[in-house]
């Protein structure tokens, strides 16, 4: 009993952060949660055997990095036809919500069998400031740039 009680108050402390269940439930495939939950526990401990730091504060300064301040809509003229690509402000929430998908979409494009390495993997470079969920970032605010004149037609 007192194994499992040790076992239960060390995955409470990590998955009660709201940042944590929020990766919990994006990486989360056909309904199976404890099989997320074996794969983001196993990636914290691996970050933290890695880099001898705080796993949490990786995946925080990650997510940070990677959390886009604005987003592209398409918006359609019924005249023309045409489609225009608008730049909208989005609050932190969906920001981080946009951040954890590219994080993980990034992560499962990696090479390689294992998610838990291939997501640490993917978490250490982006909290290092590279890797695809940064480019996607960054390929977003250029494009958010250059169609910032169709934000009038708004």
């Amino acid at each position: 009993m007192l194994c499992r009680e040790k076992k239960a108050e060390k995955s409470i402390s990590v998955f009660n952060k709201r940042l944590v269940k929020m990766l919990i439930n994006h990486l989360m495939k056909h309904g199976k949660k404890s099989l997320s939950y074996k794969i983001i526990y196993q990636t914290l401990k691996y970050i933290q055997q890695q880099k001898k730091i705080n796993s949490l504060y990786i995946l925080r300064q990650a997510i940070n990095r990677v959390t886009p301040k604005i987003t592209i809509k398409k918006k359609c003229k019924r005249k023309g036809r045409s489609t225009h690509r608008i730049p909208i402000k989005i609050g932190p929430r969906q920001g981080m919500a946009l951040a954890i998908r590219w994080l993980l979409v990034a992560s499962r494009r990696r090479l390689g069998k294992n998610m838990t390495i291939k997501l640490s993997s993917e978490l250490m470079d982006a909290a290092k400031g590279r890797g695809n969920a940064i480019r996607k970032k960054e390929e977003t605010h250029k494009i958010a740039e250059t169609n910032r004149a169709s934000s009038l037609l708004r």
